[in-house]
């Protein structure tokens, strides 16, 4: 049996933390999806194909690392009929602290009513990145701050390149 997990969220910017938790969680499974929501009501830092290109080039060392298999995939709409879509028998959620759990929590209860057959499963962050969230990330590139200790070297180029932006 294939163990397939889908990890969601907006990866505005991919941060340390999200790296983290798909490294950890690629050890677990033998496939991961990677979902890129989109939310048409959202005016996201970086659009949806420099998302894909982003989260791309930070997981290619992982997949190899792990020697597991992982793709990206944009998604509107829920997640977990996303992650039935692709398949997944697992979404992975990864959390920082009690205000994640409380929220996760209630999520894993919605999405267990709407899609019983899809188990989820939290992977703690590294006590190293538990502090680090993507909308921190763009408020301190976008008034001038340094986000290299929360994001890799590739992503902080694109964060650097993006036009109006301090970083």
């Amino acid at each position: 049996m294939t163990r397939i997990g889908f990890y969601s969220g907006s990866f505005d910017p991919v941060t340390l933390g999200h790296t983290d938790v798909i490294r950890r969680a690629a050890g677990l499974l033998d496939r991961l999806v990677i979902g890129i929501g989109i939310n048409p009501g959202k005016a996201p830092m970086f659009d949806e194909a420099e998302r894909v290109a982003m989260l791309e080039d930070e997981v290619g060392p992982i997949a190899a690392q792990t020697k597991t298999d992982i793709a990206v995939v944009t998604f509107s709409g829920l997640a977990v009929e996303a992650a039935r879509a692709n398949k997944a028998s697992i979404i992975v959620r990864g959390l920082r602290d009690g205000t994640d759990f409380d929220y996760e929590m209630q999520m894993a209860g919605m999405n267990g009513e709407m899609a019983p057959e899809i188990q989820t499963v939290y992977v703690a962050a590294s006590p190293a990145v538990r502090h680090i969230a993507a909308n921190l990330v763009r408020a301190v590139a976008s008034m001038g701050g340094d986000p290299s200790p929360f994001v890799s070297a590739g992503v902080l180029k694109r964060l650097k390149a993006k036009p109006g932006k301090k970083a």
